[in-house]
């Protein structure tokens, strides 16, 4: 069975993944979609564009009753701005439906290998949704793993590339912090016993296929609360929309010189205007785009292959105030390099580089490959074959590792075991030895002792390299107002120098899983919103407590289900682009709530001068377009209020673009660009407008 693999869209240079937001043909892949969704029992859900619906079901009978050009062409552009409002959701929906289609294949089509109760191997062939938590599978090369899990027995190869989109397989193996398998990733090699962890439609895939379809999304706190405000300036506009036409008559009886107007006409044409009075003047805008934006923020994670179990999360990204960030692997490479090699006083510095790579043929670890690299690079000892020699493997007691060559016994390790060694065996460290170990340390590096029988022959000095642009990018944290804490088990020492490298606001050295709750439980006590990524089962708990907890799809099924999000590439620097995205996500929202505002404040100038001016002739002084007439006053307004939508869909989508600055910064510049904009364009649309229908029939 081959492996599907997720469509993924295109890499730009920038890094940035682009989505083709522009692309004309979303649109009308999209508007079958918006159709359907119609349906009041769909709609209910959006109380501003319900209302819309309503009115144009309302003057679509009014037009039927009193048909003219100018009633069926309000009531066609009504009826688009309701198309239009579920086709920015559609749109956003809609780019996640072939990923989930791909995905729901590979889960329906996977067979599995359960193992019977108690056997010794025998097992039976189930379907992969027929599988229970605690069942056990077995899963050999070429196999698609049937469901999420933990590796119990063995270890393999696994392609994860259906989930990830990355080619380059991933070992996996009972035990430790890499023991989690995704269903729907492949087996490449030997054979492995995974032990369910899913409840029956939980499954990672399962919850994928949720996220990428925007099924059953669950609005956040702040955008329910922008819904109520939006249904609250609805009702207050249906009410003093309602009252306009008891007052127009009024004034009409008290005032019968006054000639007849649109709005005093006792007419099914005055119903018409009404409700396009109403449409124009609720914030149809934002309504129509609220929904697209929350998916589109999911979205956007989605393509940098994060998976968040709900918008909450992501919305809480973007008002993050701490960042706890784990030094290995994230502010540093991880792989510490060998930098120097400081010798004791008495031994040359190529004593010591002999030494040290002699010690270090046998160590396949990152740092004593780098030890051997750095003898070759600048002292020119190559790698030699070795004849009768006795290897010392490294062990976690004796904290050091070497080798035994014709009567030479030569060991590196850590300090105080190194040290320790020499004076067992009869020897005494020199005092620069513990002068040369604190200053590496204090630099933040990490000393390892290097040791012949009954004396000592130097440091070799391992520097764990902070990551090029890392400072530049905790800078820009700093000036969205956030502070970035550094979690590490070195000592303060060094963990001081690679904080003072790296340019965090603090660190926290020799942190225990404890350290770290208790770190979190502090920071959200002065009403802070933590984030912090984790891998192993004993970031669980600081995991479930943080607001944001990102956990590596590497890591633990424990990290995982404590965790709101998932890193489907394990990379822990993509912390920070998650707080980049869910700020984005809030500044998208609160510039297109201001665009829609402003909208409606310029289209009040619009049609109720038009209006209302024969009534009240001072209200011609308000009526700066100076639009043809009345009816083309209206209907332009109308036009308006549903091209607007449709043109701000690749906004809402792709997201207003963030620039790191300060809260003040940020809400000025979108009370001048979208404030300022959302008063302009409707003075400009709709005059534009006005002169393109002003000279069609039944128009004058």
């Amino acid at each position: 069975m081959s492996t599907p693999v997720l469509d993924k869209p295109a890499a730009r240079r920038d890094g940035r993944v682009g989505g083709g937001l522009l692309d004309p043909r979303q649109l009308v892949r999209a508007f079958p979609d918006a159709v359907r969704k119609l349906n009041p029992a769909t709609l209910w859900r959006n109380p501003v564009m319900l209302i819309v619906e309503v009115g144009a079901v309302f003057t679509t009978v009014l037009a039927i009753v009193e048909p003219s050009f100018f009633a069926w062409a309000t009531v066609v552009w009504l009826w688009l701005t309701v198309v239009f409002a579920n086709l920015a959701e559609a749109v956003a929906e809609g780019r996640g439906k072939a990923q989930a289609a791909t995905l729901r294949k590979a889960k329906t089509d996977t067979q599995a290998r359960r193992l019977r109760d108690g056997s010794t191997g025998e097992w039976d062939a189930v379907g992969a949704p027929d599988l229970r938590q605690g069942d056990l599978v077995v899963v050999e090369a070429g196999e698609v793993i049937p469901g999420d899990g933990d590796v119990v027995e063995g270890i393999a190869s696994v392609d994860e590339s259906a989930i990830t989109g990355e080619s380059a397989p991933v070992i996996r193996e009972s035990g430790g912090d890499r023991s989690a398998v995704t269903g729907g990733t492949k087996v490449l090699s030997d054979r492995i016993v995974v032990k369910i962890t899913q409840k029956p439609g939980e499954s990672f895939i399962d919850r994928m296929i949720a996220l990428v379809e925007g099924a059953n999304r669950q609005k956040t706190p702040n955008e329910i609360a922008l819904n109520i405000l939006l249904a609250a300036l609805t009702i207050i506009f249906l009410v003093a929309t309602v009252t306009m036409q008891p007052l127009a008559i009024y004034s009409k009886q008290i005032n019968p010189g006054v000639p007849d107007s649109i709005a005093l006409d006792a007419n099914g044409v005055t119903g018409i205007v009404l409700v396009s009075l109403l449409v124009c003047l609720i914030p149809t805008t934002i309504g129509a785009l609220l929904s697209a934006i929350g998916i589109a923020g999911m979205d956007r994670l989605v393509q940098r292959n994060v998976l968040a179990m709900s918008g909450r999360a992501v919305e809480a990204a973007g008002d993050v105030s701490t960042l706890l960030l784990d030094k290995t692997g994230t502010i540093t490479l991880g792989n510490r390099q060998a930098a120097e090699f400081v010798p004791v006083d008495g031994i040359t510095e190529a004593e010591l580089a002999e030494a040290a790579q002699l010690s270090s043929l046998a160590d396949e670890t990152p740092e004593g490959r780098s030890v051997v690299v750095f003898a070759k690079e600048h002292y020119g000892l190559r790698e030699r074959e070795i004849h009768g020699a006795e290897w010392v493997q490294f062990t976690a007691q004796t904290r050091m590792s070497g080798v035994n060559l014709d009567g030479r016994e030569v060991r590196k390790g850590a300090a105080t075991a190194v040290m320790k060694w020499v004076r067992d065996n009869g020897g005494h460290p020199t005092d620069d030895v513990g002068h040369i170990v604190d200053g590496i340390s204090a630099s933040g590096g990490t000393p390892l002792v290097v040791a012949e029988r009954g004396r000592v022959l130097g440091v070799i000095h391992l520097k764990d390299v902070v990551k090029q642009g890392m400072r530049e990018r905790f800078d820009e944290m700093r000036r969205m107002g956030i502070r970035t804490v550094m979690i590490t088990g070195d000592n303060p020492l060094t963990a001081k120098a690679i904080a003072d490298e790296a340019g965090v606001d603090d660190f926290l050295a020799e942190a225990t899983p404890e350290d770290k709750l208790a770190l979190i439980k502090k920071e959200q006590e002065g009403g802070r919103l933590v984030a912090m990524t984790g891998d192993g089962t004993n970031d669980a708990p600081a995991l479930a407590q943080s607001d944001v907890g990102v956990a590596m799809n590497t890591g633990t099924s424990a990290a995982k289900e404590a965790g709101n999000m998932v890193d489907l590439d394990s990379n822990p620097t993509k912390l920070i682009e998650i707080v980049e995205i869910g700020k984005q996500l809030l500044i998208t929202r609160g510039a297109l709530t201001t665009f829609s505002i402003a909208n409606d404040i310029a289209k009040y100038f619009a049609i109720i001068p038009a209006m209302f001016a024969a009534v009240y002739p001072g209200l011609d002084a308000l009526n700066v377009m100076r639009l043809a007439s009345p009816q083309s006053a209206i209907l332009s307004a109308v036009i308006f209020n549903a091209i607007i939508i449709v043109a701000l869909i690749p906004l809402a989508l792709r997201g207003v673009r963030y620039r790191p600055s300060s809260a003040s910064k940020l809400l000025s510049r979108n009370l001048y660009v979208y404030g300022l904009g959302g008063i302009v364009a409707p003075f400009v649309g709709i005059k534009i407008i006005d002169l393109l229908i002003q000279f069609l029939p039944g128009m004058s």
